[in-house]
Order: structure tokens, then sequence, then C-alpha cells
């Protein structure tokens, strides 16, 4: 940071005196000059930055080695996977550089524990928004490197079985897309380790596995479940008779299908499991209607019993049903559901839902997906929830794990500055938090230059060995003797870290007096609504949030009375099937607010519903805007009902504002029509536009963003998708009208289209750059720089999961961007991105071949204080390109409107990309510099704070580091470098901050009397420099010679000077001390401390930078320039008569005295 930019830290009260009692002149901000330049910033390269939110979210699938306590996978839902050496305290990201994000099951083989393989798309079925994979994956080195084993097609990997006495044969249980009928599902098996597969188990183009159990004991012996299932837009349709349990006796070659004991058709979702220590143990857990949910074989298969009808081991069984079986006691059965379940007799009582038994261990999770019990040890085992994950040690103890991988469904921006962002997570709340500060990452290590701000050190918050947990359980004591050997948590490696480095801290007496300290930043939870919806602040005050939530659940939320208001348009409508509701509304129902007429709210079922009483009431304001198709309006869940509208059909799925033409409001449902109207604010129900047939798409598809241009009211971006649209379509599918969707262009150009996940999710235009668009696959992120015709993809810092909202910040140049499943992202300060159309500017400084200024972001005034801060290296104000390191100094000089100079600086810069910051004050005034011994205190250059020093500033309490300097008003400006003799120039605005209350004008007026009062301080020093240069020559003359011929005229001249000098300066002021009020203040310390009044404030003088200047301080500034009006006369008689006359009198006996030191 430069020396022109820093502050005083009042950080005790015992050194207030002290640290306020300042010399003015060496505190205030000051002009390096060329000899002294200020060393350039180094600008961090462009890239994606993790922003949060808070870890946790959904694990899939987990898998340990046994008897190894040091090393786990755990895989997230959509998040990628992630492993620990340290026993399960920090993990790392090892399959981000692979295509897909999106986790269902893992295995790790018997006879090497270095052959991984994975199984890729979410292993359920609940919502439209579940990502599906792109096949199979093995790793032979631990997951340090990958290689695609095929089965693309298959969209969701249940299960992988490895031979363990063969890590050669592998058999995998694919669920399917189940998007459209399809024959990549059911049971298929290699022998080959992948190199070729053959599908082996398949009921039909409506089924897959859900189930697979290989027997230990003998790998030619497995059980498979099968689940028909489908799902729509519409729909999720889940059991059928499809659904069965089948054995195979010759390792998965061929298949049988069991039912003698076993519940009929129709039959809902399967999983099964052999008991490893009784190979004639075997259960099936299976979703029915009323005819249990437990079934036992105890003789491998032949015959089957009801164990257990207890509904709670199936609920919601699209989603959950996962059942093991203990290692050690074929009795202990663990069942995964919405809690987990544990029985001790086989499956005829369990714990978790009011039952007697105990609970299996310490670990324990909520909304369970998966668990791996150690063959070795069943005290040792790890459960998954949406939560993250638990690992029992087998010690007694548990580790609790969350990683970062929300599954964010959108992002949003306020006001403020700096901006906060807004999202709601699935499994989660609603949330907002700073642009400048990213949330720590739980026990996910990243690359500490992807947190906001970035550092050498983490904030460590883990701790160094599992916390031992309370819950009761069959192995809550486990081997106490192996506490002490398991592994404590590694430091992190050089270069990654859990959160942020550093923290923000502000000291008790940080800042002047007037202000209060400013609290530490830090991310806001529980805004409202809930994890699905859509989460808007006000555009014009941030402290209101709208949101929503499935079941028709609206809120608007107060932050300055920390509650959220329920105001839903009708009844609340949980459990009920959208065909006996008054409103379909969908479980992430969007919200628009009017971006002319903040009071304008609008919520979309399946018409558009408007408030503009702060949702007191609401009106209907359009027609049904859905296809109206009745056989799309129906209850979801197939066999077992699920109606939390998370299929809900024939719903507007988005709103879009032009944010240039008042009243235009464009809106998208799941069902493919496309509608605006251009009376968005009228007081009835407008007119709509259905322009869907312009379109000429297929059916069904769901209108998932819509981009209104900011350059033309006419033209609008669209992204849709048709993955649930009963075809299998996965391809993108982005549009451009130019004519309010009179027509429509595809501009898909050369993005790819050809992977499972290369469907489109959203799209932004760039509000500060016509033609650069950008959009969010189901993987990957891109960017055209040319109106869609090229497509780039941009990753660097992104993991490939789906990016389900992009936000551009207008004001900052910045993308902002929501992903399902490892949170939220910035990609800050992208001017030079914009401006080149290059993410690598400056990335490699050798490659720069051009010297260039870039156009300037705006620069932000807060109060008293500049944003961008001071040394961002994400976000510096200014950018400039140097292909050879200039041979002196670059001067950076910025100017006014009018082309007045405001400020100074020089710069010592590097070949490469620079920045450079402008903490937006002014050059200061000239300040006093004293230079004669004043007689009250002859010995005050022999104190040591003026010993060797031939200037003495004036020295006193309250005077602080930007007293005096004024503080440039929001307007506009110029930057001119000037390089090697060459000058460049950008213009440049500083806006304010929405939190200043007073108007522009009103910081101007202040700004323009900071000037004036700088001005008059200027004029005050130079004739006191002037008359010290005058009097220390008569100073010098009488210490030289005492008997001088005319030292009775030289005394006599000092106090005609002197006299002068003291309606400026008073005596006492010129003594430097800092802590003595024993007289009244003359010209220049009246004015120092009036501008502090009308500035940046001194000590106890709050200051006024962001308002409009008294009356009195109006007042005063008149009475003071009429004093130095006067003290000006005296001092021009002093320089036009006084001093010639003397000078000629004594001419010939002396030098004269002059306007310089000899």
């Amino acid at each position: 940071m430069s020396r022109a930019s820093t502050t005083i830290c009042l950080a005790l009260p015992a050194t207030l005196a002290l640290a306020l009692a300042m010399s003015f002149a060496a505190m205030a901000q000051d002009t390096p000059g060329a000899a002294d330049p200020e060393r350039a910033a180094a600008v961090i390269p462009l890239q994606f930055h993790y922003m949060g939110p808070s870890p946790g979210g959904r694990i899939s699938a987990a898998v340990g080695i046994p008897g190894n306590h040091s090393t786990y996978y755990l895989g997230a839902a959509s998040g990628g996977l992630w492993k620990s050496t340290d026993g399960g305290h920090t993990y790392v990201p090892i399959f981000d550089d692979q295509n897909v994000a999106a986790i269902g099951s893992l295995a790790i083989a018997a006879t090497d524990s270095n052959t991984i393989w994975v199984g890729t798309g979410e292993p359920w079925m609940i919502r439209p928004s579940d990502v599906i994979g792109d096949g199979v994956y093995k790793s032979t080195d631990a997951g340090k490197s990958w290689q695609h084993m095929g089965l693309v097609e298959t969209g969701r990997i249940s299960r992988i079985v490895i031979n363990p006495r063969d890590a050669s044969n592998v058999l995998v249980c694919a669920l399917g897309r189940a998007s459209a009928p399809q024959q990549e599902r059911g049971v298929f098996r290699t022998t080959d380790g992948g190199k070729t597969w053959k599908r082996t188990l398949f009921v039909n183009d409506d089924t897959g596995c859900s189930g697979l159990s290989m027997d230990p004991n003998n790998p030619n012996v497995l059980f498979a479940g099968t689940w028909q299932v489908s799902q729509r837009t519409w729909q999720q349709n889940g059991g059928g008779p499809g659904s069965g349990v089948f054995t195979s006796r010759d390792n998965g070659v061929t298949w049988t299908r069991l039912d003698q004991g076993l519940p009929k058709s129709p039959l809902g979702k399967i999983d099964v499991a052999i008991a490893p220590s009784n190979s004639k143990r075997v259960y099936a857990l299976i979703q029915t209607f009323n005819q249990g949910s437990l079934w036992r074989s105890d003789d491998g298969g032949q015959r089957w019993e009801l164990t257990s009808a207890d509904r709670s081991l199936t609920g919601r069984a699209g989603y959950y049903i996962r059942i093991a079986v203990d290692p050690k006691n074929p009795d202990n059965v663990y069942v995964a559901n919405s809690s987990p379940h544990f029985s001790t007799d086989g499956g005829r009582t369990f714990s978790g839902h009011g039952g007697d038994a105990k609970a299996m261990g310490p670990a324990s999770c909520g909304d369970c997906h998966d668990v791996w019990i150690d063959p070795t040890n069943p005290a040792h085992y790890i459960v998954t929830g949406d939560g993250g994950a638990s690992i029992a040690t087998g010690a007694g103890n548990a580790i609790n794990v969350v990683l970062p991988i929300g599954q964010n469904y959108h992002v949003t921006t306020d006001n403020q500055v700096p901006y906060w962002i807004y999202s709601n997570r699935q499994d989660f709340f609603t949330m907002r938090g700073p642009s400048t500060l990213s949330e720590p990452s739980g026990n996910g290590l990243l690359p500490l230059r992807d947190f906001i701000p970035g550092a050498n050190d983490p904030t460590l918050t883990s701790n160094r060995r599992p916390r031992p947990k309370r819950d009761g359980g069959l192995y809550q004591t486990g081997d106490p003797t192996l506490l002490p050997q398991l592994p404590e948590m590694d430091a992190p490696p050089a270069g990654i870290g859990l959160g942020p480095g550093g923290t923000q801290k502000t000291p008790a007496l940080a800042v002047p007096y007037g202000r209060k300290p400013t609290p530490p930043l830090q991310w806001d939870y529980s805004l409202g609504g809930c994890e699905s919806g859509h989460t808007l602040p006000d555009p014009s005050d941030s402290n209101i949030v709208w949101a929503t939530c499935y079941g028709n659940k609206v809120t608007r939320y107060d932050a300055r009375e920390l509650t959220a208001h329920s105001i839903e348009p009708s009844r609340i409508t949980l459990d009920s099937p959208p065909d006996e509701v008054q409103y379909r509304c969908h479980w992430t129902s969007p919200l628009a607010i009017d971006p002319f007429n903040h009071e304008n709210v609008y919520y979309g079922c399946q018409m558009v519903l408007r408030t503009d009483d702060k949702g007191h009431s609401w009106t209907e304001f359009s027609p049904d805007l859905s296809t109206q198709d009745p056989s799309r309006i129906v209850s979801n869940g197939g066999l077992v009902g699920d109606n939390l509208a998370q299929y809900d059909g024939e719903v507007i799925w988005f709103m879009a504002f032009s944010p240039i033409q008042r009243g235009l409001l464009w809106a998208g449902t799941n069902d493919g029509k496309l509608w605006y109207t251009k009376g968005a604010e009228s007081s009835t129900k407008p007119q709509w536009v259905d322009v869907t047939a312009n379109l000429h798409l297929p059916a069904w598809g769901q209108i998932n963003q819509i981009s209104p241009s900011h350059f033309d009211p006419a033209t609008a971006y669209i992204v849709v998708d048709f993955r649930m649209a009963g075809g299998n379509d996965h391809k993108p599918y982005i549009l451009k009208t130019s004519d309010y969707g009179a027509s429509w262009k595809n501009i898909n150009g050369d993005i790819p289209h050809t992977h499972p996940l290369g469907y489109t999710l959203s799209i932004a235009e760039n509000p500060n750059r016509q033609g650069m668009l950008f959009v969010g696959t189901g993987h990957a992120f891109y960017y055209t720089m040319d109106d869609g015709a090229h497509w780039i993809k941009y990753d660097k810092g992104l993991p490939p999961a789906p990016v389900t909202w992009i936000t551009v910040e207008p004001r900052f140049h910045e993308v902002v961007l929501s992903t399902y499943g490892r949170g939220l992202y910035i990609l800050p300060d992208m001017t030079t991105f914009e401006q080149t159309g290059s993410t690598e500017v400056g990335a490699s400084p050798g490659a720069v071949k051009e010297t260039r200024l870039f156009k300037p972001g705006p620069i932000f005034r807060k109060s008293r204080t500049v944003f961008p801060e001071l040394g961002d290296p994400l976000r510096p104000h200014f950018q400039f390109t140097v292909a050879t390191k200039p041979a002196k100094p670059v001067k950076m000089e910025i100017f006014d409107a009018k082309g007045a100079p405001v400020r100074t600086q020089f710069l010592d810069v590097h070949s490469g990309l620079n920045g450079a910051y402008w903490n937006l004050r002014y050059d200061a005034p000239e300040q006093i510099a004293l230079l004669t011994t004043p007689p009250d205190n002859p010995r005050i250059w022999e104190e040591p704070r003026f010993q060797g020093q031939t200037v003495r500033r004036i020295t006193h309490w309250g005077i602080t580091p930007n007293t005096g300097v004024p503080l440039a008003a929001p307007g506009d400006y110029t930057l001119r470098l000037t390089i090697d003799g060459k000058t460049y120039t950008q213009p440049f605005k500083v806006l304010k901050d929405p939190a200043i209350g007073a108007p522009i004008e009103d910081l101007q007026t202040s700004t323009a009397m900071q000037l004036r009062v700088r001005k008059r301080l200027t004029q005050t020093s130079e004739m006191v420099n002037q008359m010290e240069i005058w009097r220390k020559q008569i100073e010098d003359r009488i210490k030289a010679s005492a008997f001088t011929p005319n030292a009775a005229a030289l005394q006599k001249l000092n106090r005609d000077i002197l006299q002068v000098e003291h309606q400026l300066v008073s005596r006492e002021s010129m003594l430097s001390d800092d802590k003595q009020f024993p007289t009244a203040y003359k010209v220049y310390m009246n004015m120092v401390w009036l501008s502090g009044g009308v500035g940046d404030g001194a000590a106890d003088a709050g200051g006024g930078a962001d308002y409009k200047p008294t009356a009195t301080q109006i007042r005063v500034l008149r009475e003071l320039e009429a004093d130095l009006a006067k003290a000006r006369a005296d001092y021009e008689h002093l320089e036009k008569v006084t001093l010639p006359a003397f000078n000629q009198s004594s001419a010939g006996e002396a030098k004269p005295i002059t306007d310089k030191l000899q």
C-alpha cells in the first residue's frame, strides 16, 4: 500500500493522545515524487473464486479401506470426489478435472486399494434438478489420475461391486436417466477391467437397477433390486411391474427373478444386501404401498419373509433406501432413510423412529444416503446424508465432515458497496454474503487463491482429534486403545487451506470520533424462504429480501427487524397434488421485482401474481400462461405420492424485466411457453403476448433463464432445456430475438452438444459489452464475444458442477454464478477481459507485447473511504500492461471533469500487467515548514524528534492523516499515464455508495468547499514558509555575529516579519507541542480544524465530507478568509516595501535577504 493511503490505527486508549499528536504535514497525504515512486500492484490473474455458502451438502457415497483409519473417499451428490489421508479431518477434491461432478457410487478393489471405481450421476430421483452422469471411471493410482471406462448413456450408477478375488471383474448397477425410455439400464458386467461391457440384466426400457450386492464369500452369487421409474418435467412416476428382486449364480452372467414370499407387484424402489458373515442371510428393502418394507431370506434367496412393515424404512423411497449388514453379525442391519435405522434382531425392530433398539454408534446422519462398514471392524463405519458425512473411528467417537458442496439454485446481487450475493441452497437456507469475503470450506481443502481474500496461511477450525460424541449405540465405546493411534489432522500443503486467509478485524478505536467502527463482514442466513426458491433483495433497499419456498410459501424479510413475514397469496399447499390447488407454484417458484418501481413484486405460479403493498394482497396479473394440458397436471410419486411441487408441470419457471424499458416483463414456463407484456406497471391485468410459436422448438422445453438486453429493449436471450421432456434430448438450446419475440435466431454456435450434461441451464448478457454473453450448462461455463457465433469454455477455478444461474454485477464488471454442487463463485473485475476478449491478460508477463491502459471500471465513493479497497489485488482501480519496464517511473495523474488536476503520483512498474489505486484524495495542501528557532524553546532543535532535521512541522493533538486533504466527489474523471514520454488516457467515473444519504450535489458542494479550504491552507503555508526563509537568513546572520553593523535593523526586521507570521500561526503553535492549549488558534490552525469539520474529520470533530457544508462552516470560512486577506496585505507590504527598503539600506554592508536560502 502506498504511503499516501496510510492511516492511523488507534488501538488502545492509553495511546490515544500520542496517536493523535501527529504532525499535520507529516501525516497528511503526501505525493510521492519521481525519486520515491510507489510500487505498482501485482494483479491476480483472472479466475473464478469460491464464495460459499457455509460448508455442508449432500454426500451420496462413501468408501474406506478395510483396516485403514487414514484414507477415506467421499462422493458428493453433484460436487465431485473428495479424498482424505489424515483420518477424515481434511479432504481434497480429486475428480475436478473430469467432465462430471455427480457421484453415485464408489468401490475399492479388495485386492488393490489403489484401484478405485466411480459411478457417476445422482443415484436417486427426487426432483428435476438431480444431476446425471456420464458413466464409470477407474483409477489405479489411488485417485491421482482417472480413466473413463464407458457406459456414458447410463445416466445414474447406483452401485458398483468388484469381485474380491479378481479386480478386473466388475458389475455396475445402472438406474438410467429415466427422462425417457432407454436401453442403457440394468446390470452391466466386465471381466477385463472395463475395456468391454455386456448388459446382463435388463427388464425393460423404463426399469433400471437400484440395488446390487455380491457375496464376498462366493463372487458368483449376486442379488439385484430393480426399480421401474420414469421422470418428466411434470411427474416422477416410480413403481410398476419392472421392479423386482433378482439373483445370479454365475457371477452376473444370467439372472433369475425371485418372488416366493416377496410382495406382489406393483413394487417401487428396491435395495438388497447379503450378510458377509452368513451368505444364506439376504435382505431386501422394498418400497410398497401397503405390503411392508423389509424382507429377509435365510436360505440364500429361495424363500422370503416379511420382517418389518415399518413405513419409515422406505419413506420417500425415490430419495433414500439403502441397506447394509454388519460384516460380523448378520442380525445387525443398518437402513439409511430420512433417519438412520438400526436393528440388532435381524430386521424385526429398528431404532430411529420410536423403536427400542440402540443406534449403531456415534456416527449418525439426517436424510441419509450411504453406509460403508469396515469388514474388519464394524465399529469403524461411515454414514452420509444431506448434511455431510460422519465417520465412526472405531474408538468410540466420530468425526463429522462438511465440504464446500452446496447445491445452489439461483444467485442475485444487491446495490450495496461492496455488493452482496443472495442465494438459496438445497437442504439448507436462504443466504447472503459480501462479495469480498469467502466462507470457510469446512473440511474441504481448496487452493488459497480460490478464496477471497486469499493468503498463505488458512484459518483452521477443525479439531486435531475427533470429537467424542455422546450418542448411545452398539459401538459407542468401541476400542478406546485405538484412540491414540488415530491420525491427527495434517497441516495443509503449501497453497491450499480451509478458508480465506486472514480475518478482518476492527480495533475498538480504529476510527475517528463521529463514526462507529465497521463490524466485521460475515455471511447471513435464514432470510425467509427456504432451500428451493428464489431469493431477491429489494433493488433500492437491501434490508428487504423477498424469497419463495415450496408449498406456495412467500416471505418478505426485514434485516433491521431480523424477521420474515409470511405473505403467500393463498393457502400453503404442502402434500397437495397440483390439480387440487388454486395456484400451482413450483418447488422453485420465481420472483421478479420491477426495477423502475420496487413496490411492484411479481410471483410466478401457473399465472403471474402481483403485489404492490408488501404482500398484504395479491392480484392475478396474467392468465394461465401454461399449455393447460390436464395430462401434465398430475400427482407426483407414482406408487406413493410425493407432492412437494418439485415436479409440478404447467407453471412459470422464470420471469425477467427489461432493464431499460419500463413495464416490459418476460415470462417463460416449464412446458415451453414464452410470453411478454409491456404493461407490467399497469394497475390492472395487462395484455400478454404469446411468442411460443415463433421459437420453432420441440414441445415441452423448459425456459430456464431469460436475459433481456441492456442495449436494445426488443432484444432478449433465452436458454431452453429439453432433457426432461421425454426425448433424451440433452443438447444446448440458446436463442435470441431482436424484435420482441416475433422471430428467434439459434445462437448455439459451436458450443459442444454431444455430452449428456451439455444442456443449458443459465444465460446472462454482459451489460458492459454488447454481444458478450455467458452460458452455464450441466457441467461447464462458456462465454462468447460475438453474440453466440463462437463459444469458449472457461473453467479456471471452477469445478465441473452444473452452472444453475448467472448474474452479472454491472457496476463492478463481475460475473456471479451458482452451481448445483459446489456453491457460489465470483469472476471478479473482468474489465480487461471485456476489452480484449482474453482471459489471460497478464497471466504471463513475458507474453505482453503492448503497452496499454485499459478503461477503468467505476470507483465507489463510500463514507470517507473508497471501494474497491486500496491494495485489493483482485480489483485494482486501474490496470495497464507494459511491454518492457520503463526507464523511469510512470507518472499517474487524475483530472476532474473540467480538466483540473486532482492527484499526481509516480509508480514503479514492471513488465506485464500492472495495477494502481487512487484513494479518492486530492493532492495535499502545501504544509508549513518551520526553519527558525522559537524564542520560547531555544533548544528545540536538540530534541530527539528534530535532531538532524532542518525543517520542523507543526504538531498538534487532533490532526489526522487526511486532515486538510479533500475527498473527491462522485463524477467524471480522467486518468493519464505518462510512460517513457508517451501518454495514455482513459475516462472513468466515481460513483456514490447508495448507503450515503446525501445527494450527489451535496457531496460535490462539500468537495468544492474542501478544495476552497485546501487552497487557503496552501496560501497560508506559502506565506509562512516564505517568511520562515526570510527569518532563517536573519537568524543565521545574527548567530554568525551579534555585532554585525545592522544587527539592530535585522532584529527589527525579524520582529516585523514575525508580527505578520503570528497572524497566521500562533507563537505557541510554532513550538510543535502536541498537547498544550495555551492560546487561541490563528488562521492556519483554524483552517486545519475547519478542513476537518467539512472534510474527513479531525480527532473528535466528526467531519462532514458526506454532507452539504453547514451555514456555520460557510460563515467561519468567510471570517477566516477575511483574516487571511488582512495578513496577506501585511505580507505583501513586507514583500514589496519593508524588505526592499532593508536591502537597499544595507547594500554594500551585507547580502540582501532573498526569497531563497543561500
